[in-house]
């Protein structure tokens, strides 16, 4: 599997566009067998075939909404019926529910959104196909967060995905702790400001594919490699 010369199976979460995207085509590129997954079947089956043509990998379309247990129940099912592993899982799927709201007055029904998705969706997800990376000779969790969750950085406003990303860098330290003896390494991804949908509206200039280097890297670790950390282009960086 990646630097260990043996591709596997990796998910990637809302993988339909940006980030997720291009860490599916550079998991393909690597030779990874590619779950795509999207909230529509049809957005994940138009990627999944795109990058499948450009890089000549195998690459799944998978439905999955992250915020619906029931749909998380679905897509693990299928995934276990085929193709019946999985070596790294990526959790990708993410929304902002509330840029430049003020944590004085905030809306909490955004801030239950966000939790949802970025939040229970990565942790839901993460727990319901341990028993397939448990199989796994090297098993690898990246959890996609942000830097605005970092509480040794943390200043004010969209306290909705402030808080989210906190609690999935919390998530992070638990399970790399409770995993650490099985051999599965996982670790938190900041991709940095990045030219995507999501980043582009307010000004970000990081080309998407230097973005998802850093979580490729991660994803792909040798076993010897970092557990439980927290890291922007390879780099470490503060909780």
């Amino acid at each position: 599997m990646g630097e260990q010369g043996t591709a596997g199976v990796a998910l990637v979460t809302g993988a339909n566009r940006g980030i997720g995207r291009e860490v599916a085509r550079q998991l393909a590129e690597r030779g990874y067998q590619v779950v795509l997954s999207a909230r529509e079947r049809d957005k994940a089956q138009a990627a999944a075939e795109e990058i499948a043509r450009v890089t000549g990998a195998e690459v799944r379309p998978l439905r999955l909404d992250v915020a619906d247990p029931h749909s998380i129940a679905e897509a693990v099912a299928e995934l276990r019926r085929d193709p019946g592993r999985l070596d790294v899982l990526v959790n990708n799927a993410g929304v902002g529910t509330d840029w430049g709201v003020s944590g004085t007055s905030p809306d909490f029904g955004a801030i239950a959104h966000a939790l949802q998705t970025n939040f229970y969706g990565a942790y839901r997800l993460t727990v319901a196909v341990l028993d397939l990376l448990r199989e796994s000779p090297h098993a690898r969790i990246v959890n996609v967060s942000s830097g605005m969750g970092a509480v040794t950085e943390m200043g004010g406003w969209s306290p909705a995905y402030r808080v989210s990303k906190a609690a999935m860098n919390a998530m992070t330290r638990i399970l790399a702790t409770e995993l650490k003896e099985q051999g599965v390494l996982v670790n938190s991804a900041c991709p940095g400001f990045v030219n995507t949908d999501m980043g582009g509206q307010f000004g970000a200039t990081k080309p998407v594919e230097e973005g998802a280097a850093g979580v490729v890297w991660l994803a792909t670790l040798a076993d010897d490699g970092p557990t439980g950390g927290f890291f922007r282009d390879g780099k470490p960086i503060a909780f």
